[in-house]
């Protein structure tokens, strides 16, 4: 007698991931499956550019700006402190001690010297870096304001 043909095993939907033991020479190993959806990503809100809020001057946008100003303003207040300091801390230098009033520098009193020719380039440098934390401010804020 020979052996009736098995009928061929139906698969159920949806099971056909499930694992299936592959011969191998240390056992019965379940072979993995990858399993995955036609729908890779979930539905998601369309997403506005902060810059979009910003054109369109809608509360958000108006919080970004201010924050903008504010830190530009907290900088430029702290450049004119400083030299601020410098320029009102030298009449009082020369008023704390006497033989710089009356000392010479190439003939010029250094008092003139001092507030003629080294008060000018304390203002140049003092504008070289405020101009440059401005652009690093902002550099942040564009970074800020086009992240994804």
């Amino acid at each position: 007698m020979s052996p009736e043909p098995r009928p061929a095993r139906r698969i159920p939907p949806g099971r056909a991931d499930v694992p299936r033991k592959v011969p191998s020479g240390r056992g019965d190993v379940p072979r993995r499956v990858t399993v995955t959806s036609p729908r890779t990503a979930a539905a998601r809100r369309p997403r506005y550019p902060a810059t979009r809020e910003i054109d369109e001057q809608t509360h958000l946008g108006e919080v970004y700006m201010r924050s903008l100003l504010r830190t530009q303003f907290r900088l430029a207040l702290f450049v004119c402190t400083v030299l601020a300091c410098v320029v009102g801390g030298l009449p009082l230098l020369f008023l704390a001690i006497p033989e710089l009033r009356e000392a010479d520098l190439l003939g010029i009193p250094l008092p003139w010297a001092v507030l003629a020719g080294l008060i000018y380039p304390a203002f140049v440098l003092g504008a070289w870096l405020y101009v440059r934390q401005a652009e690093r401010n902002e550099r942040h804020f564009a970074d800020l304001v086009e992240r994804p």
